[in-house]
């Protein structure tokens, strides 16, 4: 990746207040983007979320069967007066967990030991697995992702220590090494597995040969594919359908005409700022990438604050139903990417 990643040169500062509100916008958030999936599979609109058609009963059975959720992360645009607006969802494979949950709360430990921060993140996690754990009996839950990603590795593990700590038996495996045996996913042993936390897009899955075999509902995974709708961008032209003029939301369309020549264009299905367009009219900011053929959304310009020359984005995480914290991302550009930078926060 190169650079800076974990940024401790600087840290930002929040008031008692101000974390009130980013908790208060979170839990909101996350209410909307529930509602908002009930409509998507009332009215089945899984074709403008590019899901291909083979794949809309699972979506809808999933979301009809309440299966569990374990977290997600909102992107937010804020300068610490107003309200927060939401640039996006990382509803199904959001990553910078341990930076946000174990690294930022030891540096508050070490730096600021007299100091607050909006991070229980470790907690809710492991509670968040507890509770998944009673229905699921004493099966095994098989952590998976790509094995040329140590981000992934390091997120995966991460989440993997957590579910042992709230009583799972667990175990590590490549998606690459994931089989079928004509009934279910087995291990590398030949071993069942019955619950899978996979940190791997639905969107790539439902897209290979293998994921077919998920329409068959072998085993519990984690993210559920319900949440295909909710880490799809084609969520905030919904969003806003549904609370119009809502002060955490930003007007979003799946036609840049009624943003009159300013706006963010962004890939229903992209990462890491991938082929996002900022526009403003006179001037124009891209980001390459392989992303872009299923369409875009067009979102109205919430400009990233910008401090000492650096452009911050907060993400807000959601475990389970409870907000849980922030991590923020810096960048020298208005697009936050994979290489930008984690800055540590406290409040007082």
């Amino acid at each position: 990746m190169g650079g800076v990643y974990w940024d401790e040169s600087a840290c930002y500062v929040f008031s008692e207040e101000q974390i009130d509100r980013l908790e208060a916008a979170t839990a909101e958030l996350h209410a909307m983007c529930l509602r908002a999936a009930a409509e998507v599979v009332r009215t089945r609109r899984f074709a403008e979320f590019a899901i291909p058609p083979a794949f809309h009963d699972l979506v809808a059975t999933s979301w009809q069967h309440a299966e569990p959720s374990m977290f997600g992360r909102f992107d937010l645009s804020w300068n610490g007066e107003g309200e927060p607006k939401l640039l996006e969802y990382n509803a199904d494979t959001p990553t910078a967990l341990p930076e946000a949950s174990v690294a930022q709360w030891q540096w508050l430990e070490d730096v600021k030991p007299d100091a607050d921060q909006f991070n229980s993140l470790h907690e809710k996690l492991i509670a968040r697995f507890a509770a998944l754990a009673k229905p699921a009996g004493a099966n095994p839950m098989h952590f998976a992702s790509v094995s040329d990603s140590a981000e992934d590795l390091g997120n995966v593990e991460y989440l993997r220590d957590c579910a042992t700590q709230a009583g799972w038996q667990t175990g590590h495996i490549a998606m690459e090494e994931i089989g079928w045996n004509g009934e279910r996913f087995v291990g590398v042993n030949d071993e069942p597995i019955e619950t899978l936390f996979k940190l791997y897009p639905w969107e790539w899955l439902v897209r290979e040969e293998f994921g077919q075999h998920l329409l068959k509902r072998p085993a519990q995974i984690i993210e559920p594919a319900w949440k295909m709708l909710l880490s799809n961008k084609a969520l905030l032209v919904v969003l806003w359908e549904l609370n119009y003029g809502h002060p955490n939301l930003l007007p979003t369309y799946f036609d840049e005409r009624p943003l009159g020549g300013q706006y963010a264009k962004k890939p229903l299905l992209a990462r890491e700022g991938a082929n996002v367009t900022l526009r403003t009219g006179t001037s124009q900011l891209s980001q390459i990438g392989n992303y872009g053929a299923e369409g875009y959304v067009y979102q109205a310009l919430a400009p990233l604050p910008r401090f000492d020359g650096h452009y911050a984005v907060i993400g807000s995480w959601i475990v389970g139903a409870q907000p849980a914290g922030i991590g923020i991302r810096e960048d020298d550009t208005p697009i936050t990417k994979n290489t930008s930078r984690f800055v540590p926060h406290y409040f007082t």
